[in-house]
């Protein structure tokens, strides 16, 4: 049996943990393969409302084997903490492992981000300020220190002693902050390493093995494909490497793009997005506050707690990531949301210059000036929450989805109606 993907359609926070946790069920292994502990994923289910970093969604599931990929930065700390959280909230991490190639977040990767983004002022990125990016950096730039070499003292000392160097010259030079100090480093980094050294293996593997023993394999993916490096609104984008997209699965555990057979791709019912950078259908208005606050589970970041901005759903930029993905089927998340309104806009294209746009423009000068070209589709003002059957969604709600599913290019075979792990459609 192959492997599958789990990708986020849009600038992330499309409810892929949710959907993680629900294709969980059918799978053996979970493998999360790209960013940090800059991305969240939120579940809810019969234990409670829990907010992850790190550790795969398929968690709550005591025998499913869940994996953190060499494609994800660590930040030992987070990991601990959440490992902690999870243990005393009855939820086992017996089965939890991480890479021994992934790349270990260290405490002057933090500190450079923040101080990065304050020398920045109105040009901010707004990073979540969690070291993410320079830790990317030093990855690309070979000067970065892996989980292999961080639960092993000796070499855990010949890197730090090489590496820390440089940072120290960084944040004194060009800062005016005080350097790290090495020993004082290199004693908390044994102790977070001895903690973490029986969660350390080579994942790859663990994943070749469970595909050829036939088993199910889902990848887990953070982020949103318009956060992506190559194919996102950059500078707006997110550094990591391998990037969120399906492409960066295979990459991020260890197998062959071949041994990837379905692509999921998860879209909210409408748009939302946390920092800087373009979004035409953002809704700066009484109408975006309310899709922000709508619903059981208000657009607050998992990781930051930030308001999402939001908007009415691009079709455009979704239909480029089915596109850029490969998306075999689509997971619609949300559609409750949306229950009290009496309209709705769905924008199918873009207007440049008084010329229709059908495609995502590559350069952020021309995303910022395009205006969406809305169609308006009547609401059904109905709940939907308690609906378990397409066919039993009203018949507004019906063609709303049909819509975005004809939009999109691709079926959209899962529909969510709320947070809980029951509230689904499965088509």
């Amino acid at each position: 049996m192959s492997a599958f993907v789990v990708i986020g359609g849009q600038w992330g926070d499309e409810g892929k943990g949710r959907m993680v946790d629900l294709l969980a069920q059918d799978a053996t292994v979970v493998a999360r393969y790209s960013a940090g502990d800059n991305a969240g994923h939120t579940i809810i289910n019969h234990l409670g409302k829990f907010a992850l970093h790190l550790v795969p969604a398929g968690i709550f599931y005591p025998e499913k084997i869940c994996l953190i990929g060499n494609g994800v930065v660590i930040n030992p700390a987070v990991l601990l903490d959440e490992i902690q959280q999870l243990e005393s909230r009855g939820v086992s991490t017996k089965h939890l492992y991480v890479s021994d190639r992934a790349h270990v977040l260290m405490p002057y990767h933090t500190l450079i981000d923040e101080l990065e983004e304050d020398a920045r002022g109105d040009a901010a990125l707004e990073t979540t300020r969690r070291g993410v990016g320079p830790a990317f950096v030093d990855k690309v730039a070979r000067t970065g220190i892996r989980m292999a070499d961080f639960i092993e003292p000796d070499a855990l000392r010949a890197r730090l002693e090489q590496v820390l160097p440089q940072k120290n010259m960084l944040l004194e030079r060009m800062y005016g902050s005080p350097p790290l100090d090495l020993e004082k480093l290199y004693a908390d980094s044994v102790e977070y390493a001895c903690k973490l050294k029986p969660f350390v293996r080579d994942i790859s593997t663990f994943v070749h093995d469970a595909l050829d023993r036939g088993e199910q394999v889902l990848l887990e993916g953070a982020q949103g494909t318009l956060l992506d490096l190559d194919a996102g609104t950059y500078p707006y984008v997110t550094s990591s490497t391998p990037p969120p997209l399906a492409a960066g699965a295979a990459i991020g555990v260890g197998i062959g793009p071949t041994q990837i057979d379905r692509v999921i791709g998860v879209y909210k019912a409408y748009m939302t997005r946390v920092g800087a950078g373009p979004m035409p259908t953002e809704l700066a208005n009484e109408t975006g506050d309310i899709l922000r606050r709508q619903g059981p589970a208000p657009e607050f970041g998992a990781t930051t707690g930030r308001p999402r901005r939001c908007g009415w759903f691009d079709a455009v930029a979704s239909r480029y990531s089915v596109r850029v993905n490969g998306v075999t089927s689509a997971a619609l998340t949300r559609l409750d949301v949306l229950d009290n309104f009496p309209t709705i806009e769905l924008c199918t294209a873009y207007e440049l210059d008084g010329e229709r746009v059908d495609s995502f423009p590559a350069t952020i000068s021309v995303l910022e000036r395009v205006k969406p070209v809305f169609e308006e589709v009547t609401g059904w003002q109905e709940s939907t929450a308690g609906v378990r059957r397409f066919g039993d969604l009203p018949p507004n709600a019906q063609a709303y989805v049909k819509r975005i599913e004809e939009l999109l290019g691709c079926p959209i075979e899962i529909v969510s109606v709320g947070p809980e792990r029951e509230q689904v459609i499965i088509r």
